[in-house]
């Protein structure tokens, strides 16, 4: 006889885990020690948030498969909220399995009882509890499932501690079959040929793709029906990486002209949320095929002329083939060379901010500077307001590597966490973290979890002593004199990396960002790269294009 924890890490290990993050915690410890039986390795952070954003980060890095966070009963579990939230808005497939007390001793008041399960259901796409030792494994096969199938997002699992810890005979108990749950079906033959019919009739069509693109994997399909049509095409969201920044009709600063001078827009994985106005950044006379995981996010905040649900490298695959097959061979190259074109001239329009020599450093001079020293083997992460959405209109994302940001809820602090999964994950790949300042104190405590498990991530951080994306719009709105809670200061953070035992740089001048960053890759330590930047009180430069 042994425990349920054992069962649970069996059932983990068969459903293809092989790593944990979590924070210890008297609840879940059952589970640490099946996973020593198992060969699962146990990521012990320094808060919870950190461990539910590092089972996301694992999630995406690892296509169907999910990513596991274990937390601990009543703040165990709250501090892992945000983490569960970023996650459902990214539709990342996770499992977090909670901690809670004795379910003999249910509302009488144990240590750190609370709902959690009512608390997660607005956040996730499943959320129960097991009070059975003997189903354990089947309530983890029922999480993994909920959270990889459809639309992927997050299972929440509770498990009290005395049915954790109860009794099993593991000979005698149920270990679930786990399979593959990811959508891979295709739209019906004819959408697929009324979506050809408004594709062929197009003069100024663009491609838009997002994130359902890439829990699809269908990056290599879409690239081929670019291809075939030469249609401009945009990314958005976890969209990025999935047409690599070389191919002739990727596009990348032009983004608001070509929709609004489109006649067709095909959105691949790309919601009409607030990044696309509510569907409003799209020309009311303009045709939309939409194609995505679920019928029930085709036409959310306008209707779709056609809608291609399931698979969309299948869908993409199909739509490339059926061209083919009734001999519609147009091409847009000349609107993509226009395009192109147009992104040339506000590309040399920046230039002189990319070359800056000037101090305070510019940050687009340090976005230029970040882009020259990443190659294509490396996982990039964002973590930040402004910086960020900067970089990524500089900053290539790597041929064979990965980009990762929050997505849409914007949640800050994830760049440690993500860097965690992603150098644990794959350890011969360079991992680097572009930070803000402000984002830096939400996790950054984390890199002493780098230092104890050796991980040589990098980061190297915008520093505005500012909460810069905020401080801009209320110096515009309500005066520079009327700043509140916007400013920070030129923080030494390099210094609190050299306390937990990593690597420190401090840069003041733009001549130093290169030399610094090299330094750091070499150390061989987990390091941050602290650059002090311009703060922009007022519109920032170059922002009408970036």
């Amino acid at each position: 006889m042994t425990h349920g924890g054992k069962l649970a890490a069996r059932a983990l290990k068969a459903a293809g885990v092989n790593c944990v993050f979590t924070l210890s915690g008297g609840h879940v410890m059952g589970i640490y020690d099946g996973c020593l039986d198992e060969g699962i390795e146990v990521i012990d952070v320094r808060h919870e948030q950190a461990a539910v954003h590092a089972a996301d980060a694992w999630a995406r890095l690892h296509p169907g498969r999910v990513g596991v966070a274990v937390l601990t009963a009543g703040p165990g579990v709250t501090d892992g909220v945000t983490g569960v939230a970023n996650a459902w808005r990214a539709n990342s497939p996770i499992v977090v399995i909670g901690g809670q007390g004795p379910f003999d001793n249910m509302r009488r008041g144990s240590l750190q009882e609370m709902d959690h399960v009512s608390l997660m259901r607005p956040v996730s796409k499943w959320s129960d509890a097991c009070l059975q030792t003997s189903r354990i494994g089947e309530y983890i096969e029922l999480a993994v499932r909920n959270a990889l199938s459809g639309v992927p997002g997050p299972s929440f699992l509770e498990i009290p501690m005395d049915v954790l810890h109860a009794p099993i005979d593991l000979d005698t108990a149920t270990i679930p079959k786990f399979r593959d749950y990811r959508v891979a079906g295709s739209a019906p033959a004819h959408l697929v040929d009324e979506a050809i019919d408004l594709i062929a009739a197009a003069d100024r069509p663009m491609v838009m793709a997002g994130t359902s693109l890439k829990w699809s994997e269908g990056g290599p399909a879409l690239v081929q029906f670019l291809d075939a049509t030469a249609m401009p095409c945009f990314v958005n969201g976890m969209g990025r990486g999935q047409v690599p920044w070389d191919n002739a009709q990727f596009c990348n600063r032009t983004r608001r002209q070509a929709l609004k001078e489109a006649d067709l827009v095909i959105l691949a994985g790309t919601l009409l949320d607030f990044r696309m106005k509510f569907g409003a950044a799209i020309p009311p006379d303009a045709k939309i095929v939409q194609l995505d995981l679920d019928e029930t996010l085709i036409g959310q905040n306008r209707p779709a002329d056609v809608g291609l649900a399931g698979n969309l490298g299948v869908n993409f695959r199909a739509l490339t083939d059926r061209m083919v097959d009734r001999g519609v061979d147009r091409k847009w190259t000349d609107r993509r060379n226009e395009l192109q074109a147009e992104e040339a001239r506000l590309e040399e329009q920046l230039s002189a901010l990319l070359n800056s020599d000037e101090t305070p450093i510019d940050p687009q001079r340090l976005c230029r500077d970040i882009a020259s020293v990443i190659d294509d083997d490396m996982i990039v992460i964002g973590d930040g307001g402004d910086i960020v959405a900067q970089a990524s209109k500089v900053v290539s994302v790597p041929r064979n590597g990965t980009w990762m940001d929050p997505g849409p809820l914007g949640t800050l602090g994830v760049g440690m966490p993500f860097a965690l999964a992603a150098q644990k994950a794959f350890p011969d790949k360079r991992v680097l973290i572009i930070y803000g300042d402000g984002s830096f104190g939400l996790n950054g405590f984390e890199y002493d979890t780098a230092v104890r498990f050796g991980l040589p991530i990098v980061g190297v951080m915008g520093n505005d002593a500012a909460w810069g994306q905020m401080m801009r719009p209320q110096a515009m709105l309500y005066g520079e004199d009327r700043l509140v809670a916007t400013e920070l200061n030129y923080t030494r953070y390099d210094k609190v990396v050299e306390a937990l035992g990593g690597h420190g740089e401090h840069v003041t001048e733009p001549g130093d960002i290169v030399p610094a960053l090299r330094r750091a890759f070499a150390s061989g330590k987990p390091a941050l790269v602290n650059v002090e930047i311009r703060q922009d009180k007022g519109a920032m430069k170059g922002s009408t294009y970036v």
